[in-house]
């Protein structure tokens, strides 16, 4: 599968309670489950007004589903290309 960075404005983002956090969560999980196809949530980073999410998936198109079906924006997204850290300046 391919890896997305999906960018998620929701004004207040960052002070959402972890009640609210666990409901999206959940409505999350349960679209993922009823998708029918290989896609993985691995995580999501809220910060600010936004939410930015990592996801895998065969192709954007069913990122975007997840987010329809799911009821959450999806401002941009974005497919990985290669990743990067400290550990790349070692040879």
């Amino acid at each position: 599968m391919r890896q997305f960075i999906i960018e998620r404005t929701i004004p207040g983002a960052s002070e959402l309670s972890k009640e609210a956090l666990q409901q999206i969560s959940a409505k999350s999980n349960d679209v993922v489950s009823g998708l029918g196809e290989p896609y993985k949530w691995v995580t999501s980073y809220v910060a600010g007004d936004k939410i930015y999410c990592i996801h895998e998936a065969e192709n954007a198109e069913a990122v975007y589903r997840h987010a329809r079906e799911g009821g959450f924006p999806a401002d941009s997204v974005t497919e990985v290309k290669s990743t990067i850290g400290p550990q790349t300046a070692v040879s």
